[in-house]
């Protein structure tokens, strides 16, 4: 989180709700329909998924903050998100309030069932024809640093104590887990599915104190069938505010995978909820078409054809909860708000403005205690 403005807005999604509502943005945001949104709708969120049959598309990645709320909440988590990266990217202030109006047009366009309004952008193009081409030995030279069925220990992976690997090997042969792991690429509905490695995965801010595992297994003959990698993940509470009265699951692992479903139905469809060690965890294949959005640095054109088209795909994800009445309601509730012309929406602007200077603060007070703790 101390690399850049844009890590800590990415890593700190807790701070983002406490912020937005002592701001006054968070008091005059416009609200839309309760339908589940993402919660954590950041740019790195946002990338190429296979599905089932391993068709691409992009769509969100990361549901676990989804909960059914208010889907402004979304597009100002990407707009700051976008602001960040721009500034990362040293591009001027102009650029932003483009990208802010571009963010609008593009998810509009999506409300209005123009799924084409926003063409897909060369940086956005490029990622998804590399993960069109990726295979299982692209995922494992990644992941685990080589093709041989083993998982390696060392400063990514951790050794498993036998509680924790008896109770991952009693999963993987449950029912439920089985059918979703086979039904992924045309797989045999009679195979048999078994464990080959399992570890600890230490990733990022989502495993500090929580479960988190890296499973390797077998489909078909134990020495000789196909390798699939399993991600499990515990589901923790969401902070992202939920819609008055809304029902949500309370195992917050089914939470998941319902806004997994209902917003990205290429991973949707490849997640199944479960327990372990009498936690709630979420269980997915790692597919090696699974990328994310990264980019090191934005030119300005980039930068504003990218916003374009990211916010298209977040008001499709919003959109296809919506009938049609639902869908034209919430459009004339933003274009009441927008105000005339091409310039951004006060509500929209005046947030990501509030909010980056909160998260510079922030962002700046992290790194000194970062750099006192590393002395």
């Amino acid at each position: 989180m101390a690399r850049s403005i844009h890590a800590y807005v990415r890593g700190n999604t807790a701070k983002f709700y406490e912020w937005l509502a002592e701001s006054d943005a968070g008091r005059n945001l416009p609200q839309g329909p309760p339908v589940w949104i993402c919660g954590d709708c950041h740019l790195g969120n946002l990338g190429p998924l296979a599905d089932e049959a391993g068709r691409v598309a992009v769509q969100i990645r990361d549901l676990d903050q989804s909960v059914i709320g208010n889907p402004a909440h979304d597009l100002i988590r990407l707009g700051l998100s976008l602001a960040s990266a721009a500034r990362g990217s040293a591009l001027p202030g102009v650029a932003t309030a483009r990208m802010i109006e571009q963010m609008v047009d593009g998810y509009e366009a999506a409300l209005a069932g123009d799924w084409d309004g926003a063409p897909e952008p060369e940086i956005v193009r490029s990622i998804r024809r590399r993960a069109l081409g990726r295979r299982w030995k692209h995922l494992a030279k990644e992941r685990l640093a080589d093709v041989t069925p083993k998982i390696p220990l060392g400063r990514k992976f951790w050794a498993l104590d036998e509680k924790e690997r008896a109770a991952i090997e009693a999963l993987i042969g449950e029912a439920p887990v089985r059918r979703m792991i086979l039904s992924l690429n045309a797989r045999d509905e009679e195979d048999e599915v078994t464990l080959v490695d399992a570890a600890y995965w230490v990733k990022g801010c989502s495993s500090l104190g929580r479960l988190r595992y890296a499973v390797l297994v077998a489909i078909g003959d134990p020495d000789g069938g196909t390798l699939a990698l399993v991600d499990l993940k515990e589901a923790v509470p969401a902070v992202a505010p939920a819609a008055p009265g809304a029902k949500l699951p309370r195992d917050d692992a089914k939470r998941v995978v319902a806004g997994a479903r209902a917003l990205s139905p290429h991973l949707g469809g490849r997640m199944q909820a479960a327990r372990l060690l009498g936690k709630p965890v979420v269980v997915r294949e790692l597919l090696p078409q699974d990328l994310k959005i990264e980019v090191e640095q934005f030119t300005k054109r980039q930068a504003i054809a990218a916003a374009r088209y990211l916010a298209n795909v977040v008001g499709r994800a919003h959109a296809r909860q919506m009938d049609a009445g639902m869908q034209e309601a919430w459009r004339a509730t933003l274009r009441d708000y927008h105000g005339g012309g091409l310039e951004a929406p006060s509500w929209l602007w005046n947030g990501v403005v509030e909010l980056m200077a909160r998260h510079e603060a922030g962002y700046l007070d992290y790194c000194r205690r970062y750099a006192l703790e590393e002395a």
